[in-house]
């Protein structure tokens, strides 16, 4: 994922500074698809989000990681 200045700085200059599509990629060093995407949304994909991402994943397997960590020895407590 792209930092937030990058796609505002992609955006600016074709927006703006009235620049091709091609040439902000080429500069950037991006593809011209992901310069189309970067226009097409005024914000980021990690901050379009509704709601937060569901973490953690492995949260019903803590337990069973905890027991097989302690059968090896590798967690001292």
């Amino acid at each position: 994922m792209y930092s937030v200045e990058i796609y505002g700085r992609v955006r600016r200059a074709v927006l703006v500074e009235g620049r091709s599509q091609r040439s902000v990629a080429r500069e950037f060093g991006l593809a011209r698809v992901t310069v189309r995407k970067m226009l097409g949304y005024s914000v980021p994909p990690g901050y379009r989000r509704k709601e937060p991402a569901k973490r953690p994943k492995l949260g019903p397997w803590v337990g069973v990681i905890d027991a097989i960590l302690r059968y090896c020895g590798l967690v001292v407590e």
